[in-house]
């Protein structure tokens, strides 16, 4: 395809040359004469391993050239991408001077221009920003209509400083959010033939995945090196200990527990975390994060509370109520805090959970029960049935297999509030909300 690139500093470098390496016709596009002169020089603009060699090369067989003109660079391609810096402002908000610019630039040439285009933005941009600034910016400039006479893709890149054109070439996944099919047919064809999955998905969601990345990538730093410093003071090999949490792909390295949802509990997390805070503080070792996760926590909960509260309907049913399903433990279940909570404030609960049922007639948690939380036993009942004639707001708090069916059950002005997902009730219930979702 023929491709022009907006911006020639490391995400457009990279990939101008990766994309004239698979045998695409690639124009950059650059204010700074310098970047453009050496480009045309077959020199890459910023240093980064084997970008050199692809630079030279692709100049050599004429697959990549260099200029300064917005209006011929869109009248030579077919798609373009905005590879432009989004700076951080004083107040952490992004500057979007940059993408502005070039989306009026690029809006101009598409006046002048028959045919579709496609504009693809791989610069890092916060959800929103394509539909509230790009979009409204290249209709405004071009006089054309987005989905009709131009294409819009968010396309968000995962390259890493150093090993940038080898994630090029082996990306972890390609992600695009389009305005619409053709668009997005497009953009996928510029890399067929590389490995990793390609998600299709819309404008917003490709917009905050990178986000999601970079911010658990900071908080995986942050962990480890929290981690190391509480090893330092007990003599520890801080490496050894993560290498070894690094072999458990089941829970570690996985995709268990990233999934969206309600507060942690249960007997393990919440002591061993609140244990290994205080062995930090009292040998002096500040771990802003780890500190950080009980409150995070809580917040969690209160959210919880706070969607109850904002219901407004006094009649509460909570099925499920164990920290997790499968379980009888109440030991700390945050569903548990949410009860006597709403309990202090007049709400009518009844609660059902089977297994914290048979817990009470079998004795495995009676004492727990019996002289922790005296007045939830008393609000227990026998079945999700009697939960659902008594309630006007159904808390939905761990996904126990007795509540499958249970959007044929709801009756259609009761309020269910999932603190887990039941997509089943979220797709068919008009009246849901989700505590994340």
């Amino acid at each position: 395809m023929r491709v022009s690139i907006f911006g020639l500093g490391y995400v457009g470098a990279v990939s101008a040359a990766c994309l004239a390496d698979r045998g695409h016709t690639v124009t950059g596009v650059d204010p700074n004469i310098d970047k453009v002169e050496l480009i045309n020089a077959g020199r890459a603009p910023v240093v980064e391993a084997e970008l050199a060699e692809l630079t030279r090369s692709a100049v050599t067989a004429k697959r990549l050239r260099a200029i300064t003109d917005p209006l011929s660079a869109v009248l030579d391609s077919e798609v373009t991408f905005v590879c432009v810096p989004t700076p951080s402002q004083a107040n952490g908000n992004l500057d979007f001077r940059y993408i502005e610019k070039v989306c009026a630039e690029i809006g101009a040439a598409l006046r002048e221009k028959s045919g579709f285009h496609v504009v693809v933005v791989r610069s890092t941009i916060l959800p929103g920003t394509l539909k509230g600034l790009v979009i409204p910016t290249l209709e405004r400039a071009s006089g054309r209509r987005v989905g009709e006479d131009f294409g819009v893709c968010h396309n968000p890149e995962f390259l890493r400083e150093s090993t940038a054109v080898a994630d090029f070439r082996n990306p972890p996944k390609t992600v695009i959010g389009a305005s619409d099919s053709r668009s997005a047919d497009l953009v996928q064809g510029l890399y067929e033939g590389l490995p990793g999955r390609v998600i299709r998905c819309p404008i917003e969601i490709g917009e905050m995945v990178k986000y999601a990345d970079n911010t658990w990538h900071a908080t995986k730093i942050t962990f480890a090196n929290e981690i190391g410093k509480i090893c330092k003071t007990l003599g520890l090999d801080s490496h050894a200990v993560m290498d070894i949490f690094c072999q458990d792909a089941k829970l570690n390295l996985s995709p268990y527990y990233l999934r969206p949802g309600f507060a942690f509990g249960g007997s393990c997390l919440p002591k061993d975390l609140r244990a290994i805070t205080y062995h930090a503080r009292s040998h002096d070792v500040s771990t802003p994060l780890l500190n950080s996760l009980m409150f995070s926590n809580g917040e969690q909960i209160e959210q919880g509370i706070t969607m109850v509260l904002a219901a407004r309907r006094k009649k509460v049913g909570v099925l499920g109520f164990s920290f997790k399903a499968g379980t009888d433990d109440l030991r700390e279940s945050p569903l548990v805090e949410v009860i006597e909570r709403l309990i202090g404030k007049g709400f009518d609960l009844r609660l059902y959970d089977r297994n914290v049922n048979l817990a009470k007639l079998t004795g495995a948690n009676r004492e727990y029960i019996m002289k922790s939380i005296p007045h939830i036993e008393r609000l227990m009942v026998a079945s999700v049935e009697d939960v659902l004639e008594h309630a006007d707001v159904v808390v939905i708090g761990n996904r126990g297999e007795e509540f499958a069916g249970l959007a044929e059950k709801l009756r259609p002005d009761q309020l269910v509030i999932d603190f887990v997902r039941i997509r089943q009730i979220e797709e068919h219930h008009a009246n849901y909300a989700g505590i994340c979702w």
